[in-house]
């Protein structure tokens, strides 16, 4: 039996290695924890292994003298490989599975989102055994028939409340399963610990969990957690279960440990059948790796800067996945007047949308970023496109950042004076420490020109605030964009929603029209993988309510998603709304019905402008939708029938449609509106 393998006694008793044909009797076997002898091939002599211990000296033997007939080694062989792989669990037995379980809760992590298979039983046996002896202290388990949407839940948990959750997946194939899933957590920094078997590591029945089935062989490969390793913080294989509880709290520390992400471990049938003893780890000293501030040089150089800039201009594309970073920049931004804030992430509400400061959402394409003099790039991956848009030459540049070097991308770089790995909300409290404290900048703050730039930045902030008005309304057809849409939903829904969005080409207008001035109100994957927002949207919806249970309340904040009708498709919405209805999870979710993909179509533009393509149809480029699908319909036959659905494409028809599919989700059932949207508005 391999080293790794042992544990205690009751699980060596279990652990019976097969017997080769020798001179020991049946009887013999009855007695022994192990009874097989190793031949030496070159004198065939026999040499006995360790024997003797009578731990499951009755059980044995009854099942040796209930074969009908007359016992051998042969058939003394069968049985005891039929014994040591299949053997019936001792309720009270404590596995490696059921400490995994216990690792989870004790680490914070209160929801698994599984999609089960042949490398699970002890796993289903150790959620049994927990649903019953440990309620209210154990995981709550979410079934997902599907494994992205599974992750896709669990990322949108862990983005809205910055606490990790787990998946639970198939061997090799439901690794892959994830798919794009692993590619969004990884981009967009959500901490979730996944967990996959593999196939079994024995075929004879010398350990309980060996192989059983057909399917293991063929699932078997050579490396599984490769196929995921370069997406996760941190993937490791489990190869014993007495110490279990530290791998999985070193995988959620490199989870938690900024820059946040998914982890992966994997683990054989027979360790996680492996019996231990049941034992307890000092919780406390598994805490994630904290960033600190920035230098005192780097504080001072950067005070200055910012102090004399005439056009300084702050870019952010995760900041405010600290809730208390969007309030931080407020301060920033009302120290030093005329700073203005863009957001070219729009994975977070970084910035409330009711502030002078607030440039929206772009996509590193906006005149700012050519007209700034002093830049601050914080938390952000992409600040700006150097083929569409790109600082001034002379411009002061300053990269504070969890991750500056962007160290899973291959090519990043910007021109930065200089670059800082640092925490941003302790680097914002240093700036602005420095900026009150020096009287030298103090007196640059209060002079007449900051007082000038305030004055323009109002203004220009209400012709910004115009111009989108003017662009949302209804077209003179009776039709809508997305823009309006928007609108109407920002004025219906309750002030405190939360926008589980997944745009694509629509995504600007969506957030110019939102408008998003409160912590946690706006979350998007962060990353490119489509069909995010299906199971976003759900995870963000169960914490959202299981946050406001732990504090005595009801039910959490309204949901919505918004999602382009192609990425609806990639969101497997057969899975999402079953699961919608088989846990109570109500959401309100806006199919942007455009009748295609316009996201290549707009790739094509970007490289050949004046090419064949560009004035071809979406059919000849083969990206319509045409028929198009009945996404509410869809998303209705999953749910058992149980969803409010509509269609709407006509603007007089549309607040009384959102106002019946509010009030639907306000009642408890999820509602899919199909809206029809004009392009570009």
């Amino acid at each position: 039996m391999p080293p790794l393998l042992r544990a205690t006694p009751r699980q060596r008793a279990f652990q019976a290695v097969p017997v080769a044909r020798s001179g020991i009797s049946a009887a013999r076997l009855g007695y022994c924890r192990f009874a097989s002898s190793f031949q030496n091939p070159a004198d065939g002599a026999l040499a006995p292994r360790k024997a003797c211990a009578p731990s499951v000296n009755r059980q044995m033997s009854a099942l040796i003298a209930s074969s009908p007939s007359q016992t051998t080694p042969d058939n003394a062989l069968s049985i005891q490989r039929r014994w040591s792989s299949t053997v019936a669990i001792d309720p009270k037995m404590y596995t490696t599975s059921f400490a995994f379980f216990e690792a989870l809760w004790d680490a914070g992590v209160t929801h698994v989102f599984v999609n089960l298979g042949s490398d699970h039983p002890s796993i289903i046996e150790a959620m049994v055994k927990g649903a019953r002896e440990k309620k209210g202290q154990f995981p709550r388990i979410i079934t997902c028939p599907n494994e992205m949407v599974a992750m896709s839940m669990a990322d949108g948990y862990a983005r809205l409340t910055n606490k990790p959750q787990a998946v639970i997946v198939h061997v090799d194939v439901g690794t892959q399963g994830l798919g794009a899933a692993v590619h969004n957590a990884s981009a967009g920094r959500a901490p979730i610990l996944v967990f996959a078997g593999i196939s079994p590591i024995t075929q004879e029945g010398e350990l309980r969990g060996s192989r059983t089935e057909f399917i293991h062989w063929i699932q078997d490969v050579p490396d599984q957690k490769q196929i995921v390793a370069q997406y996760c913080r941190y993937s490791a294989e489990l190869k014993t279960g007495v110490n279990v509880k530290q791998m999985v709290n070193r995988a959620l520390q490199f989870a938690k440990s900024a820059p946040q992400g998914p982890v992966y471990l994997c683990g054989s049938r027979e360790v996680m059948e492996q019996e231990i003893e049941p034992y307890n780890i000092q919780q406390n000293e598994w805490d994630p790796v904290e960033l600190g501030g920035l230098p005192g040089s780097a504080v001072s150089k950067i005070a200055e800067a910012l102090a004399g800039a005439e056009r300084p201009l702050l870019i952010t594309g995760y900041a405010g996945r600290n809730p208390e970073m969007p309030a931080k920049l407020v301060e920033l931004a009302n120290t030093i007047k005329g700073l203005r804030v863009l957001d070219t992430g729009g994975s977070d509400m970084c910035f409330p949308a009711d502030h002078p400061a607030w440039l929206g959402l772009r996509y590193g394409n906006e005149e700012a970023i050519q007209t700034a003099d002093t830049i601050i790039v914080l938390d952000c991956d992409v600040p700006w496109i150097p083929t569409q848009c790109k600082p001034r030459a002379d411009a002061k540049i300053f990269h504070i950042d969890v991750d500056p070097l962007k160290q899973v991308m291959p090519l990043f770089y910007i021109k930065a004076q200089s670059r800082y790995r640092a925490d941003a909300m302790a680097s914002m409290d240093q700036i602005l420490a420095a900026l009150r404290s020096d009287d030298s900048l103090k007196a640059k703050l209060a002079g007449g020109e900051s007082e000038q730039r305030w004055s323009a930045l109002q203004a220009s902030y209400r012709d910004r605030i115009d111009g989108i008005v003017a662009r949302s309304k209804p077209l003179d057809n009776g039709e809508f964009g997305t823009g309006h849409l928007c609108s109407k939903l920002r004025e219906l829904c309750p002030e405190d929603t939360i926008w589980a969005v997944e745009a694509v080409t629509n995504t600007l207008f969506v957030h110019d029209n939102i408008q998003p001035t409160k912590p946690g109100q706006w979350i998007n994957c962060g990353g490119g993988g489509l069909g995010w927002s299906g199971g976003g949207a759900l995870g963000v919806k169960l914490a959202s309510d299981h946050e406001a249970q732990l504090k005595g309340q009801k039910q959490g904040k309204f949901v919505v998603q918004i999602v382009g009708d192609g990425s609806f498709l990639f969101s497997v919405p057969g899975s999402v709304y079953w699961i919608a209805k088989r846990y109570n999870i109500p959401i309100l979710t806006i199919v942007l019905n455009n009748k295609g993909w316009n996201a290549p179509r707009r790739s094509l533009l970007l490289v050949h402008p004046d090419g064949l393509g560009a004035g071809a149809t979406n059919e000849d480029i083969h990206i319509a939708f045409d028929p198009s699908p009945d996404y509410a319909g869809i998303a209705k036959a999953a749910a058992g029938g149980d969803v409010f659905a509509e269609r709407v494409d006509q603007a007089a028809n549309l607040e009384d449609v959102l106002k019946r599919a509010i009030q639907a989700v306000q009642g408890g059932q999820t509602a899919v509106v199909d809206c029809k949207v004009a392009s570009g508005c």
